[in-house]
């Protein structure tokens, strides 16, 4: 996860390392060791939501923190690698429950476990797994914040609102965003100038995945059909979940995840069909 083409160089080396290891955790959840793509992000997410974009920031610290704590490997702590999963977790918590003391409680014990459990895999799984330490972690959050009666989040609208583009658009460029739970045409095309930054062919293979995914929504609905979405668990037109990007989040980011593993355009070719099949 590594920025592979060194098309700029990291914030300024005047800048203290622990934030540049924050920034770098941000930018490997799309892949980049690079705190310019890290603070990019932050800056899309605050345009969104300023309470996800802390969550984000503290989420990257509180992984980062528990991996210098224990000594973790030195060149992956400053790549970010322990700090990327966290950061997801962070935003996570503040996406479906609003704050408060057991919420702040939960993301926190979450953030170290998504730490501990990133070490954990990358010693012993034998294939890349990603984003998965955030995946068990946030369910873990998310059943027992309702166990303890933590207050749902009901979700609102971007802090700066977004500008009408046209469904096709919209849809694109929300999937990005999506990648980190925000419904925002700024946030998405922040993300997509901080990818490039550190890599174009990133992030044009992101934006491709992103249209295929939009793509597979189209053609497997109707105008007048519902659809479950995916992060509130409720049902609501198709046709509005593929605007809102929640068909290009998870197709953004396969073609990179691929192309990492193996330097081949086949590889991401056969990521992109696997959702055209679907």
């Amino acid at each position: 996860m590594k920025n592979s083409d060194g098309l700029a160089a990291n914030a300024s080396m005047s800048v203290p390392l622990p934030i540049l290891v924050l920034l770098r955790g941000i930018g490997q959840v799309f892949f980049q060791e690079n705190a310019l793509t890290g603070a990019l992000m932050v800056l899309g997410m605050a345009l969104s939501s300023p309470l996800m974009a802390i969550g984000a920031v503290v989420g990257s610290a509180i992984g980062s923190a528990v991996a210098w704590g224990l000594k973790f490997d030195e060149s992956e702590l400053r790549g970010g690698i322990f700090g990327f999963n966290s950061t997801i977790v962070g935003i996570a918590s503040f996406f479906f429950f609003q704050p408060g003391i057991v919420v702040i409680a939960l993301m926190i014990a979450g953030c170290v476990l998504a730490s501990l459990l990133t070490r954990g895999l990358r010693l012993y799984a034998p294939f890349p797994t990603y984003t998965t330490p955030f995946i068990v972690t946030t369910w873990l959050i998310y059943f027992l914040g309702k166990a303890m009666g933590a207050v749902a989040n009901p979700g609102g609208d971007p802090l700066v609102p977004n500008i009408a583009t046209g469904f096709h658009v919209e849809s694109a460029v929300h999937g990005v965003g999506q990648v980190l739970f925000q419904a925002s045409l700024w946030t998405g095309l922040l993300f997509l100038i901080g990818i490039a930054v550190s890599n174009r062919t990133h992030a044009a293979l992101v934006f491709a995945g992103t249209i295929v995914g939009m793509l597979v929504g189209i053609y497997h609905f109707t105008i007048g059909t519902d659809s479950i979405d995916p992060e509130r668990l409720i049902a609501r037109p198709a046709f509005d979940n593929i605007q809102l990007g929640l068909f290009g989040y998870n197709a953004c980011l396969a073609p990179v995840a691929l192309f990492l593993w193996k330097r081949s355009l086949v590889r991401m070719a056969l990521a992109l069909s696997s959702w055209i099949n679907m």
